[in-house]
């Protein structure tokens, strides 16, 4: 079965968000202060979403890490 990932842009804002699964979560910080990770109640990633997207010109490509638990 295919996966539905939401993607939204908001041109006058500027932000662009991603979400793997549409259920109750909160943002996080990332390495990166442009990118927020959106995490469930049990810290697995659902999204991400990412500030100022047009300030992103540089020749060399955005690259963040984003980190669900380890698993036992």
């Amino acid at each position: 079965m295919a996966k539905e990932i939401k993607i939204w842009y908001d041109k006058e804002g500027d932000y662009l968000e991603v979400i793997f699964e549409r259920k109750a979560g909160y943002f996080r910080e990332t390495e990166n202060d442009a990118v927020m990770e959106k995490v469930d109640t049990e810290g697995n990633v659902i999204g991400f979403s990412i500030l100022k997207v047009s300030a992103l010109t540089e020749n060399k490509p955005l690259s963040v890490s984003l980190k669900s638990p380890a698993v036992a």
